[in-house]
């Protein structure tokens, strides 16, 4: 027995909360080493005959990735609160007890420290992301290259629509009205939620270099329009995400403006990090800023003014325009108590606002409960497309990386992960599957079927391509016979199915599939107690037969294949949703 790859923590994803009721716990260890763990726990205040009163609990695989398997068991403790420890068995039959105090040779009843605590289950401490958001598919535009409905909006220079590629400071005009305008085409998609890239007053195509966070950019429209967007978005059922930029101001920010007149002298100093004077832009800013960027100066979200400045701003624009979301930039720079104290004030105006941050790493020190609801599941991101698009990821390594993503968080986090497969901050999805839109669509299937809130970059549904920006900004195309619109109704069919079938809903559980010896094939199911849907993809252009754990019951969508009793046959490039009742 390994015992140095065996893991456990009473935190985080390890013990936790799942919801007011119920106990969800995990043990790491080395991949293939344990052949039996029992969970051994209790009340730690109740005895018999001078010994506590413990219960076994087999725990079962949940998953594995590389080096390790992840046993897992859910249970109700008593009265809330439980002390445990676990029974570890290799294949060789030694067995060791794990608990707090380390490895032990037998149950230490007369040592109540020994054991691993959980206290108490307080409902307040329990993961809450709002409900809706487990059931929402999200549409990402980039406002100024979505729809020109109002061309007296349009800023000095504005260009025709689509006449030429994107570049990082030409504007085509978009704006709200012409999102108003396209509301029914997303509601024919199926989306049920818009994030929206920043939409306040800046000097870019782009808005991240905000100059006034309570003021609409004017290209977009007014204050009016705006309130008249969400309410027509919840008219549909679909809500409304802003994007707040608050690492970084933009360099025409008016504090810092006063900052570059005044100097050292200016009442906002303090509102930036400043290292010396006077300031300079080249060859790097003397200040902190967004990367090297010097029209993006960092903003010093410890200062109290500043603090209560951006604090308002998040309370105003739910408060005053009832949207429903705000999406986080460069979230992990920012202190984390601003984000704690960021979350209090926006839940109190609306309690189900839904917080996600930008992170593109490991992000469990967010995902507590007291900061964001979920963050951008990057990882999932660069795994799928390693598979399915570059071809530098196996299968062995692919399953491992999104089994490994899962087991990072605990399962009502996963449930909310807000899973892209691109964005305006990389190369547009067809364009990474090298104009192939097989492989296209078999990440879209795998996204649209995974645990989590997916979300699709506008345009990607129609087959839109380019490259890293400012080439993946390039203005929606309008044009149906320039779109391919069997792509979009691959994806609306998708969507659909996501909505209708309970196997696809949040809590259903999720694993890979193991058919015969395929190196390639892709399989996986989605369950609950009384039906199942199994994904089956063939990511490679050569003919593949699988044989399937039972007989099919109902085929969902298919493409390229042959179904005969439990024998699968898929062309190249094909895939199959096959549903199973029990």
């Amino acid at each position: 027995m390994l015992k140095e790859a065996i893991h456990h923590r009473p935190k985080d994803n390890y013990s936790y909360a799942y919801d007011k009721d119920t106990l969800h716990i995990q043990l790491r260890a080395k991949k293939g080493d344990l052949n039996e763990v029992t969970l051994i726990h209790g009340d730690p205040f109740e005895y018999y005959e001078d010994k506590p009163v413990l219960h076994h609990s087999e725990m079962r695989i949940i998953r594995h990735d590389e080096f390790f398997d992840y046993w897992f068991i859910a249970i109700e403790p008593i009265r809330y609160r439980t002390h445990y420890l676990f029974s570890l068995k290799d294949h060789h039959n030694e067995q060791v007890y794990f608990a707090e105090k380390g490895f032990l040779q037998e149950i230490p009843y007369d040592i109540p420290t020994a054991y691993f605590k959980f206290p108490f289950l307080n409902a307040v401490d329990v993961f809450q992301a709002p409900e809706w958001v487990k059931n929402t598919v999200w549409y990402q535009i980039f406002p100024e290259r979505f729809n020109n409905g109002d061309e007296k909006l349009n800023p000095p220079g504005t260009l025709a629509w689509g006449s030429t590629e994107p570049e990082y400071d030409n504007f085509f005009g978009g704006d709200f009205e012409g999102v108003i305008q396209k509301l029914d085409y997303l509601k024919e998609l199926g989306i049920n939620g818009i994030y929206f890239t920043p939409i306040f007053k800046a000097t870019t195509n782009h808005k991240y270099d905000t100059m006034d966070y309570f003021e609409i950019d004017p290209q977009f429209g007014d204050k009016e329009t705006f309130k008249r967007l969400v309410k027509e978005c919840h008219n549909r059922d679909i809500k409304v995400m802003l994007d707040a930029v608050f690492n970084h101001s933009g360099y025409y920010f008016e504090p810092f403006q006063d900052v570059v007149e005044h100097g050292q002298n200016s009442k906002y100093v303090e509102w930036f990090y400043i290292n010396e004077f006077p300031l300079k832009t080249e060859p790097i800013p003397n200040y902190d800023t967004f990367a090297y960027e010097p029209k993006m100066p960092k903003l010093n979200t410890e200062h109290l003014e500043l603090k209560r400045y951006l604090l308002d701003v998040a309370r105003y624009w739910v408060e005053e325009f009832d949207i429903d979301g705000w999406r986080l930039d460069v979230a992990n720079e920012v202190d984390h108590q601003f984000w704690r104290e960021f979350r209090q004030e926006v839940k109190q105006v609306k309690e189900d606002v839904y917080i996600l941050g930008e992170i593109w790493h490991d992000s469990m020190p967010w995902l507590r409960g007291d900061q964001f609801d979920a963050v951008m599941n990057y990882p999932f991101t660069e795994a799928s497309l390693d598979f399915f698009a570059r071809g530098n990821m196996n299968l062995g390594q692919f399953k491992n990386q999104i089994n490994h993503v899962m087991a990072s968080y605990p399962q009502n986090v996963n449930e909310v992960a807000f899973n892209l497969l691109g964005s305006h901050d990389t190369p547009r999805l067809l364009t990474r599957c090298n104009d192939d839109v097989q492989s296209a669509k078999q990440l879209m299937l795998f996204q649209l079927t995974f645990v989590g809130t997916p979300c699709v970059y506008y345009g990607d549904e129609i087959g839109m391509t380019g490259g890293q920006d400012p080439g993946c900004r390039k203005c929606m195309e309008w044009d149906e016979s320039k779109q391919d619109l069997d792509l979009f109704h691959f994806v609306q069919n998708l969507i659909q199915l996501r909505k209708d079938e309970k196997s696809l809903h949040p809590a259903s559980k999720f694993r890979f599939l193991t058919l015969e010896a395929q190196p390639r094939i892709v399989s996986y199911e989605r369950s609950t107690e009384d039906e199942s849907i199994i994904v089956v993809i063939n990511p490679d252009d050569d003919e593949k037969v699988v044989e399937l754990p039972y007989s099919h019951s109902d085929i969902l969508i298919s493409e390229g294949c042959q179904i005969n009793e439990k024998r699968l046959t898929l062309g190249g490039k094909g895939f199959t949703i096959i549903k199973e009742t029990f």
